[in-house]
């Protein structure tokens, strides 16, 4: 199994372009390893405070480890990344910056280091009062080229970035449209854990190593990411679209569309049917609401629907 090493800063990149020359070539359904630095791109360190984050190059965080160049994947397909294994750091980090987050400005800045192990993550110097928080690793950023453009790594985009969507962790296939040849996958931002919506503007910001797989699947058109995942809050695997847009409404909009298209596709449901199901069983939820100025939103939809269905009375 290859390892891509993302502590090398030629294995990097800071902008989502088309044309970025790919530092490894795997084949596809091949397994392969990659370590990914915290979204700090290393410039985080334990100790530090937040004056020392103020001084930090802004323009390096959530450098991707990529691309990755996927044989057989062509403008039209879909590359689904199933994340296999994900061990995160021993510690990490989380910020209040007065330039971001949901109520941007009304707090100074503040950088909270944490412990992890043991499966649990706990702040150091008191902050939070000893409360010692469960570890629920996923990615941040998974993505693959856009077909034209150049984009900054913090808004997500239609071809995947920084989603922030916690169901990302292990068991998670993540299905992103192919725009040009070889896919270019990248991979950035871990977090050991976050809520939905990341608020403040960051997770529990960490390093990980993370096995994946990428397969290069064919006749499967999308326009936006989706995700088959296990669920973060109740048993079973739920599929998972998601819309994306500066506007929240559209972005749910966005994946209750695709949710549609998804039940109709897959389980034979009328759009009507689809609609009246993902109001009764659905959730609709606020993945990110910070990486302006473009926010997530996710519907979720219990896989297991299919073994629902019986003779209707």
């Amino acid at each position: 199994m290859i390892v891509i090493d993302g502590t090398r800063e030629e294995n990097l990149h800071y902008k989502w372009r088309p044309d970025l020359k790919p530092i490894a070539r795997v084949g596809d359904g091949e397994k392969f390893k990659v370590i990914i630095p915290d979204a700090s791109t290393m410039q985080v360190r334990p100790g530090m405070g937040a004056e020392d984050l103020a001084r930090a190059d802004s323009t390096k965080f959530d450098a991707a480890v990529g691309p990755i160049y996927v044989e057989g994947a062509k403008p039209g397909d879909v590359l689904a990344v199933d994340i296999l294994d994900m061990q995160v750091g021993d510690w990490g980090w989380s910020a209040i910056l007065s330039f971001m987050g949901l109520l941007k400005g009304r707090f100074k800045d503040l950088l909270v280091h944490w412990r992890i192990g043991d499966g649990r993550a706990q702040a150091v110097g008191g902050f939070l009062r000893g409360i010692r928080v469960p570890v629920k690793p996923f990615l941040g950023v998974v993505g693959v080229a856009p077909g034209e453009g150049e984009f900054g790594m913090i808004p997500p985009q239609s071809f995947g970035g920084n989603m922030d969507n916690r169901l990302h962790g292990v068991g998670a296939r993540i299905y992103l449209p192919v725009s040009v040849e070889g896919a270019l996958l990248s991979l950035a931002d871990p977090h050991a854990s976050q809520g939905d919506g990341e608020v403040s503007g960051t997770a529990i910001e960490t390093s990980a190593s993370v096995v994946v797989r990428a397969s290069v699947v064919k006749g499967l058109r999308v326009g936006r990411p989706f995700t088959m995942a296990p669920s973060r809050d109740e048993p079973g695997e739920v599929i998972a679209t998601m819309g994306i847009s500066s506007d929240l409404h559209r972005a749910a909009v966005e994946a209750l569309e695709d949710m549609l298209a998804i039940l109709g596709k897959w389980y034979g449901l009328t759009p009507e049917e689809g609609y009246v199901l993902s109001s009764v069983v659905g959730n609709l939820r606020i993945s990110e609401i910070v990486d302006e100025p473009n926010y997530v939103v996710t519907l979720t939809m219990p896989k297991s629907i299919g073994e629902w269905m019986g003779n209707p009375r």
